[in-house]
């Protein structure tokens, strides 16, 4: 008889995979991998894991192609987030499992760093660059005059070094909730809530949101943001970076047109008449379809929940199911995480804008890891060479 295979620990199994042992874990609760237990711990199939990892290096040996235009893509290793069947993962771990811990809590796991605040001379500037914008500036302008006034405060910004990113991070982190008129508070969701004198009771689903939020593959605010850090951009200035990529219609600033998509329909608009002038735009249809997904965005699936515990969630989340209805039927899309924002923002009866200003504090968190990975790299790597194609 031929004797069995010697089962692999898990500490071989993640050197097969190339992965860490809690992400082999992370694949083990979710089915792909399957472990035995006994008294000396958890062991795996030499087989399985061989079949496992051929699996993985066929996906990766694959030219990478953007999954909308399928133009050729360049990569850019990361271990802060992945999306693996459907389903968003922080090092190894399943974003949703995290939205009931305080998002400071997840922060500081994610950028093991502890946490420092705001300093009150900085936050003063910052509250005076937002008092001086006109009244009818929107989220993004608050947020980048507020950016700009704890960016001018702080003489120590240019040092390159973690600890200095990471009191940045902080710093924006704890204050930027403060300089829009929120309260300071141990709780960044509350402190934030406050900035619209929103009742406690949506800070569950505010702290939800922004764990969320974190990060997302390489979105284009992110690779703006690693772009300024490998010239050696300082915090603020990457930041400054990422929020201009993110002020566009189809990142960040989608979820306000959705936020206002959302509110046609709850004033009575027929779902199908707002759909059509939501689209008059030309940036496709607000809230619906993400080309990481095949079905439901995970992000968007694990916030709704909190949305019927809100002031007027039930009726948020009806006028949601009916916009879902008309999408997905004639689109075949499924919603994804602005409209979960923006049912955030009905349902808490927010302003509109208050739903990029969600994504921005919970992306800034993102935002600062993916610079202090950048940091480690050769400067100025993501130069990319250009192909001139003129006469």
């Amino acid at each position: 008889m031929t004797a069995p295979l010697p089962r692999l620990t898990a500490a071989q199994a993640a050197a097969r995979l190339g992965v860490k042992p809690e992400t082999v874990y992370a694949y083990v609760s979710r089915g792909l991998l399957g472990r035995e237990r006994d008294a000396r711990g958890s062991t795996f199939d030499a087989l399985e894991v061989e079949a496992f990892a051929t699996g993985r290096r066929r996906a990766a040996a694959q030219a990478p192609t953007h999954p909308t235009t399928g133009m050729p893509l360049g990569v850019v290793h990361t271990d802060i987030a992945d999306i693996e069947d459907d389903e968003l993962l922080y090092r190894g771990r399943r974003a949703r499992d995290l939205v009931e811990r305080p998002f400071a809590e997840i922060v500081a796991w994610l950028w093991d760093a502890e946490r420092v605040d705001a300093p009150d001379p900085a936050i003063g500037s910052a509250r005076e660059m937002v008092a001086a914008l006109p009244p009818h500036a929107g989220a993004m302008d608050r947020l980048r005059a507020a950016l700009t006034g704890f960016a001018a405060d702080d003489p120590l910004r240019h040092d390159a070094s973690p600890a200095t990113l990471h009191r940045i991070g902080w710093t924006l982190l704890t204050g930027l909730p403060v300089a829009l008129g929120g309260d300071p508070d141990p709780d960044i969701a509350l402190s934030l809530t406050r900035a619209w004198n929103a009742p406690a009771s949506v800070g569950p689903a505010v702290n939800a949101a922004l764990v969320l939020l974190i990060d997302h593959d390489l979105a284009v605010s992110t690779f703006a943001a690693r772009v300024a850090a490998s010239a050696r951009a300082d915090g603020y200035a990457a930041v400054s970076a990422a929020l201009g990529a993110a002020d566009s219609p189809l990142h960040i600033s989608a979820a306000t047109r959705t936020a206002r998509l959302l509110t046609r329909v709850r004033r009575g608009l027929d779902p199908e008449r707002a759909l059509a002038e939501a689209l008059q735009d030309g940036n496709g249809i607000p809230g619906f379809g993400h080309p990481l997904y095949r079905g439901v965005d995970d992000r968007a699936d694990a916030l709704f929940p909190f949305i019927a515990a809100l002031p007027d969630g039930a009726g948020t989340m009806d006028a949601v199911h009916r916009l879902s209805e008309v999408v997905g039927a004639r689109a075949r899309l499924r919603p994804n995480v602005d409209l979960a924002l923006a049912a955030l923002a009905s349902g808490a009866r927010l302003p509109e804008d208050a739903a990029s200003t969600i994504f921005v504090i919970g992306r800034l968190a993102g935002w600062i890891a993916h610079i202090a990975a950048e940091y480690a790299e050769p400067a100025m790597r993501l130069r990319p060479r250009g192909e001139y194609v003129g006469r």
